[in-house]
């Protein structure tokens, strides 16, 4: 359930001790209330502990520490399963709803719910939602806000049934809040204020029965049930639905319980239950199966998914492949409602009509399936299995669906989805990994692994579901930006398939990918071969117009821009990106293809019109895939790199600095993409007379490159060029020469002297010449750099009209006759070549008709 308030954001101080709830407050209700379950109306007694809990969290700070904000230490309430801590939590919550501004509910039990639970909370405080800036982000967001109490500082946290401490301390935040937890895990006592949750005492026992059954029942006669049943609260919960549904006289009802417990006690089980709720379970299933069996399948069924709430979809489809009895109930969908109604009324399952689901005690679910012998526990798995993909959720790489992903995650690890050997189960978790792959989720890489282990100890290492869980882990991998490990894995997944006789189509879905792993090595000539045989065996494979062949010829055209060949780059990407809007390809794709395009058209030197093509893939990008998506943060860095390129330095510093911080806190400093967004906010705090900032960050981030690359990767050695301009730019051109000329030689040797990494840092090798006073040297070098760039790129190209800014420059200031006629010939020629292509207001032009050096940096990148 979520339901938020109207009306503007206010905060105030803490509750003080000894307040009554709701004193002083101009409303009974907090501004932000979310997925609070529904309060039970037979809730009863507790008044102590409740009031132990409240005493606790209002108390002021303990310790010497001064804070700003007060804070309380975080309270759990902890106990066996049935004794209703969760039902304290939810009764704690709406008791003192009148003294929070926001009240969260947050599923514990599994980590991956518990981000996307505070992902959902982020728009309710101000900040842009999981769909605008990624789960991750919007969850890191939402915390950030509750520490620092803005916009509010009264609110609750309710962390239910959170197991080890170690997954959620850090991410409970420690601010002027107040986090409640429950949990069956002791060991909180050693981490947080506890308070122990037992059974209810009798009174209260007796209290509940009296309200939990329709009927009078006489004091003495609840205390004769209470007995019976260990005041286990969820014990009497489930006599008190069976009493009121059946009339039964609870003499009756002591009598069965009796035997069901005599039964249980024979049989020596079970053991890590209360034998109370277990015979009382017994025997409202026992009931119900006379009163409707159906429901009981129903029931079973349900055992086998999470203990979250399961989508009433899930038991729309047709019984086609299930066990008899339940194929034969959700083919009756009249049946199939009262089945539901029946283990709501039993008290076997919560029904919610608003939100469409059906959710199952977790205690309850354990007792079901313990008495189910192994054969009839596979036989529900195998039903679970066959409901869950059966649902249809879509293409993975679409967007649109991944919402509709994210709803079955809960479900897939409590129901072994892993041990399945069905063919059909097995295509369902790959798409779900690669749901987690576009969607750049983070637990990606964990669910891999989970079935990667279990099919290879299962079906061996050969197995083709394995081989494409490895093809899959090696897309999540690359994402992570740990090349080394993809390119060993890739390979030995590639050797693997050829020699079992992969099919084709599997094998170039890896194939595809392999160009990438080549292009992180630096092999750049090695990539291109590789991708201009994979366009040649798609486009046999599948014809040139499939997806699969465009996103191969995509890859080549990035190989275009690695090796010098813009006009090529841009032509293929343009085409493309106007063949791939007609296919089935997802939103990451196109915004793949279509920055990519963006960045060729840059490269080309066209700056305005790359402007305005990533401006609009940037639009797109956020709308479909959100702000903290690695497609979306390529576009953005790329357009402020073309914003720098155009002279919007103003925009292109503000971009930067965002793409930047969103990288470290999604990656870390040490992710390959985090360097590259380093380098271009490094490269852009220069041209915004940030030179000492940009020296700091640069100096950083190529010490940091290594470790991604090595020592010898192009992109490496171009950032040391980067650095080496900064080194001039701050007064340092003999240590800036050094550097350079070091780094020459060093890309001279990788990709030889024609490629545009190498003339990047020449040109600027000659102004470091220039700036040391040696324009001999600057103009030799200047000469021999423009006659290359020239046959590169062309006459009109931004690079090579620097170079020739330059070179009239430096051939001026050498100050021979020949020398100065030669650069003013060359400085009339640049100065009409600017006006055609930039015109003579850019920076560039700016800079040049003012006779000052311009300056070429270099930006990685992605691979």
């Amino acid at each position: 359930m979520v339901n938020v308030e109207a009306g503007d954001a206010r905060s105030g101080g803490g509750l003080v001790a000894g307040t009554q709830p709701g004193e002083g407050r101009r409303s009974t209700a907090p501004e932000v209330w979310g997925r609070v379950p529904p309060r039970n109306k037979n809730f009863t007694g507790r008044q102590e502990l409740l009031e132990k809990l409240r005493a606790g969290m209002t108390a002021e700070a303990r310790g010497q520490v001064t804070v700003v904000i007060p804070q309380v230490l975080p309270h759990a309430l902890h106990g066996l399963g049935g004794v209703g801590k969760t039902q304290m939590a939810v009764e704690y919550a709406y008791r003192y709803r009148g003294e929070y501004d926001l009240v969260w509910w947050i599923s514990a039990d599994q980590r991956v719910l518990i981000r996307s639970s505070l992902a959902s909370l982020a728009p309710h405080l101000g900040l842009p939602d999981a769909a605008a800036i990624g789960v991750e982000d919007a969850a890191n967001a939402a915390l950030d806000a509750l520490r620092r109490g803005k916009p509010y500082d009264r609110w609750l946290l309710i962390f239910d049934n959170a197991d080890e401490p170690e997954e959620i301390l850090d991410i409970i935040p420690n601010g002027p809040g107040h986090v409640l937890i429950t949990s069956r895990n002791h060991r909180w006592e050693d981490v947080v204020e506890a308070v122990p949750v037992d059974v209810f005492a009798r009174e209260e026992s007796v209290a509940f029965l009296s309200k939990r059954i329709r009927r009078a029942i006489a004091p003495e006669d609840a205390d004769r049930l209470a007995e019976q049943l260990g005041d286990l609260p969820l014990a009497l919960e489930q006599a008190g639905a069976l009493q009121a549904e059946t009339g039964m006289p609870v003499d009756e009802y002591i009598e069965l319980l009796n035997k069901h417990t005599s039964q249980l006690l024979d049989e020596g089980k079970p053991t890590e239950y209360p034998i109370s709720m277990t015979a009382a379970w017994n025997l409202s299933v026992s009931r119900l199966s006379e009163r409707r069996p159906e429901a009981v399948d129903l029931l079973r069924c349900c055992a086998f998914f999470g203990p979250e709430p399961i989508p009433r979809d899930v038991f729309s489809q047709r019984g086609t492949g299930l066990s008899p009895g339940l194929a034969e109930l959700l083919d009756n969908p009249i049946k199939l409602s009262r089945s539901m109604g029946e283990l709501g009324r039993f008290a076997l399952a919560r029904i919610d009509p608003g939100s469409r689901t059906i959710q199952v005690h977790r205690l309850i679910q354990a007792l079901v399936r313990d008495e189910l012998d192994p054969e009839e526990r596979a036989t529900h798995l195998a039903d679970v299995h066959h409901l869950l993909t059966g649902l249809d959720l879509g293409n993975p790489d679409e967007s649109v669906n991944w919402g509709r992903y994210g709803g079955v995650l809960a479900h897939v690890v409590p129901s072994r989805l892993q041990e399945s050997q069905d063919a059909r189960v097995r295509d369902f978790a790959l798409s779900l990994a690669r749901y987690l792959f576009m969607s750049s989720d983070g637990y990606a890489q964990e669910f891999v692994n989970l079935f990667i282990h279990q099919w290879e100890k299962d079906s061996g290492p050969d197995d083709p579901h394995v081989l494409r869980a490895y093809r899959e882990q090696g897309n999540i991998l690359r994402q992570l930006g740990r090349y080394n490990e993809v390119y060993e894995l890739n390979q030995k997944t590639l050797a693997k398939m050829r020699r079992v006789g992969t099919p084709d189509d599997e094998l170039l879905l890896l194939v595809s990918g392999i160009g990438g792993d080549l292009r992180a090595r630096g092999d750049f000539a090695a990539a291109l071969e590789h991708d201009e045989d994979s366009v040649r065996r798609h486009a046999a494979a599948f014809g040139p117009g499939d997806h699969r062949t465009l996103r191969a010829k995509n890859n080549l055209g990035l190989d275009y821009c690695l090796t010098s060949r813009f006009e090529q780059a841009r032509e293929l990407h343009e085409n493309t990106l106007l063949e791939i809007r007609d296919t089935k390809s997802g939103a990451a794709t196109i915004v793949g293809c279509w920055n990519a395009l963006a960045r060729a058209v840059r490269l080309n030197g066209d700056y305005a019109e790359a402007c305005d093509i990533g401006e609009e893939v940037l639009a797109y990008g956020l709308e479909y895939l959100g702000g903290e998506h690695p497609m979306y943060l390529y576009t953005a860095k790329d357009l402020s790199i073309a914003w720098r390129r155009l002279g919007e330095l103003d925009k292109a510093l503000e971009m930067s600095t965002d793409v930047h911080g969103r990288y470290v806190r999604r990656y870390g400093l040490d992710h390959p993409d985090t360097l590259a967004s380093a380098m271009s906010l490094a490269n852009v705090q220069r041209n915004n007379g940030q030179e000492q900032e940009g020296l700091e960050l640069a100096t950083d981030t190529v010490n940091r490159y290594p470790r991604v690359y090595g020592t010898n990767h192009p992109y490496y050695l171009t950032c040391q060029g980067n650095l080496a301009l900064l080194y001039r730019t701050c007064q340092e051109p003999a240590k800036a020469r050094e550097l350079n000329e070091e780094t020459l030689h060093s890309i001279e040797q990788r990709l030889g002297r024609n490629h545009h990494y190498y003339l990047t840092v020449a040109t600027n090798l000659a102004s470091d010449l220039a700036a040391l006073g040696q324009y001999e040297a600057a103009v030799e070098r200047g000469r021999d750099t423009h006659r290359r760039l020239v046959e590169l790129v062309g006459e009109n190209h931004p690079m090579a009209l620097a170079c020739a800014a330059n070179l009239s420059i430096d051939l001026k200031r050498l100050g021979t006759p020949e020398a100065v006629e030669e650069g003013a010939l060359l400085r009339e020629d640049t100065r009409s070549r600017y006006a055609q292509r930039l015109g003579l207001e850019h920076p560039d032009a700016a800079a040049f008709l003012a006779e000052r050096h311009l300056d070429l940096d270099f930006d990685p990148p992605p691979i």
